[in-house]
């Protein structure tokens, strides 16, 4: 019988308000502090290189483990049901692949609060944020993922010619994640076709979330 979890026992609220103080869990004060090796018990001394921002049930980052096996993936959520399902379906995955799957893990964290206590400049060689919450109402879009001020941190964490990958089925804030970046002196905006034709982690966005 798999061990593998099942969504339905795992059904949470659908989004999260990043701006309240309920946080309910614990963080490192400093990145040096952070003890990855919970996380991943099968590898040593991990750093983090991918960094999946409101990974969901995981669909994308354990894609991405399989894509980038000399990659370590981390799918990252706030809330708590969703990441112990994450959590629960990597470990089966370790169990029925041995020796797999060992360079993927999820964290329960605020990444709009604490990205900067987990992690150094210049880290991450890709970041994703698939189907974020659009936070429709013009007094909440202070809550979106990508804008001015998160895209400053974002580009303290990707090294030089990383990627920052976003996707939403909601026109509007497809084209708020455009001019967010376009405005943005450190991002550039690359080729779709190019991108799309060449670049595996695209093609896992969009079927895999």
């Amino acid at each position: 019988k798999s061990s593998m979890p099942q969504k339905k026992y795992f059904r949470s609220r659908a989004h999260c308000n990043p701006l309240s103080n309920n946080d309910g869990f614990e963080y490192p004060l400093r990145p040096v502090e952070m003890d990855w090796s919970p996380y991943y018990p099968g590898l040593e001394k991990p750093v983090v290189n991918f960094v999946d921002v409101g990974c969901g049930y995981g669909g994308l980052s354990i894609a991405l483990a399989s894509l980038y096996p000399d990659k370590v993936t981390l799918g990252m959520e706030i809330r708590p049901k969703v990441c112990e399902f994450v959590k629960l379906r990597t470990e089966a995955l370790r169990k029925e692949c041995p020796g797999s799957y060992e360079n993927v893990s999820s964290c329960r964290t605020n990444c709009m609060r604490y990205l900067p206590n987990y992690f150094e400049k210049g880290q991450f060689d890709k970041m994703f944020f698939c189907f974020p919450d659009p936070h429709f109402k013009a007094k909440n879009h202070r809550r979106r993922i990508i804008s001015d001020t998160l895209l400053t941190e974002y580009a303290y964490f990707l090294k030089p010619n990383a990627r920052l990958y976003t996707i939403t089925d909601v026109k509007d804030l497809h084209e708020w994640h455009v001019s967010k970046c376009d405005e943005h002196p450190l991002f550039v905006r690359l080729d779709d076709k190019d991108v799309l034709e060449n670049d595996p982690a695209v093609k896992a966005m969009i079927e895999e979330t």
